[in-house]
């Protein structure tokens, strides 16, 4: 007994996390579960699922997510964070890899493409966890490769960020291409931009990144047919509105004709009308019912929206806000500068995952599939993202003696 005592106390410590965070981050987490049962009657009903299907599945991972997280919190982090990241990020990044390989019987499919490995309970998606270990990768390969480095010529700063041009292009080849995930590449190469910046990369860096994103954008597009289509039929349902600021010989030009405008996006749209300012009430919706496809999942804010209103989501955008300003706060306070831009990885994370999916839901741009942090039914990416909070927390500890509040 006292020999797990002394292993208890060796990585835990007496500093308390930032509680507020763990709050914020378990209140979205019942929030999740709440409508993981309410949006999802029309799944539930269609596949002859029982009524408390997702439900149940959802209080489970939401518990562990919470247990997680404050697990994590109380662990000191330079005994957990190199560990965890690490694993995350290399254990997963060899799961991508053997993805395609994989018997059928291991993966589900879905479009062509297999993003998830069969486990029992519970399919899980490597590149949400990868994640978490690439934004690990970064701050530390930032903090110990780039940042001794401020002001160094540009053919040399090219030289220094080889490496990471490598690393994301291979992931763009397993996540874009074998797995047809254009919106997870999306996301992690605008993490990938933006802690640059914090590591005091010149401009010169910044404009050659731009057109290389371009090209590479482009490039992805035009490889696969069934994006092509996803950007008409976005086109077709923003093009008045666009072009209707063009001359005329261009507008003629752009326009798509006798193309669907986009069933989802029209739906999700119509869902947000219908929730006005107080919502229908919870489990009062109609735009689930068959309208809107797994509105749990990646349409949940429209969902939420029709049966709260605009008052409701104002609430938990609210909640939201207050998590990321926690991070950032946490972020400055740290000392330890691969701290610093951990942190800053994570609540950039989750600031580009919500406005992917918040645009892509109202029309704003092409749907991407990006799960909303916290919200979204589906276990991975609660859990990666508890993980995530959870080594927040850990750093929280040690924000808490620069004076946190």
């Amino acid at each position: 007994m006292n020999f797990i005592q002394n292993k208890i106390k060796k990585i835990t410590d007496n500093n308390k996390p930032d509680y507020i965070l763990l709050l914020l981050a378990s209140s979205l987490i019942i929030v999740s579960i709440l409508f993981s049962y309410s949006l999802s009657i029309y799944t539930v009903v269609y596949f002859d699922y029982n009524q408390l299907h997702f439900f149940i599945r959802q209080f489970g991972v939401g518990s562990v997510a919470i247990i997680l997280m404050w697990t994590l919190a109380h662990i000191k982090p330079d005994f957990i964070i190199p560990k965890i990241g690490w694993l995350l990020f290399g254990l997963f990044f060899i799961l991508m890899a053997l993805m395609p390989f994989l018997p059928s019987s291991l993966v589900t499919q879905s479009g062509g493409a297999t993003r998830w490995i069969r486990l029992p309970f519970i399919s899980l998606s490597p590149v949400e966890f990868f994640k978490i270990g690439f934004i690990y990768f970064l701050s530390s390969s930032f903090y110990r490769v780039l940042m001794p480095h401020a002001k160094v010529p540009f053919h040399k700063e090219l030289l220094l960020l080889l490496p990471y041009g490598i690393i994301f292009g291979l992931v763009v080849f397993l996540v874009a291409v074998l797995q047809k995930d254009l919106g997870q590449v999306v996301l992690l190469g605008a993490i990938l931009i933006t802690m640059l910046m914090f590591a005091n990369r010149s401009y010169k860096i910044f404009l050659s990144l731009f057109g290389i994103v371009v090209v590479g954008f482009i490039g992805l597009i035009a490889i696969a047919p069934h994006r092509i289509l996803r950007i008409q039929s976005w086109w077709s349902g923003v093009q008045d509105s666009m072009l209707s600021f063009m001359p005329d010989f261009v507008a003629t030009a752009l326009r798509v004709k006798e193309f669907p405008e986009a069933y989802q996006v029209g739906h999700s749209l119509n869902a947000i009308h219908n929730g006005g300012f107080s919502g229908v009430g919870i489990g009062e919706g109609g735009l689930k019912l068959g309208f809107l496809s797994e509105v749990h999942t990646d349409f949940i804010l429209a969902g939420i929206t029709e049966e709260i209103g605009l008052i409701g989501l104002t609430i938990i955008v609210t909640i939201l806000f207050f998590m990321i300003l926690r991070i950032f706060r946490i972020s400055r306070k740290v000392k330890n500068t691969k701290y610093h831009l951990f942190t800053l990885g994570v609540g950039l994370m989750i600031i580009f995952a919500f406005l992917i999916n918040s645009y892509g839901i109202s029309g704003i741009i092409p749907i991407k599939g990006i799960a909303v942090p916290f919200l979204s039914y589906g276990g991975s990416s609660l859990l990666s993202n508890a993980i995530a909070i959870g080594l927040v927390l850990s750093i929280s500890k040690e924000a808490h003696k620069e004076g946190l509040k």
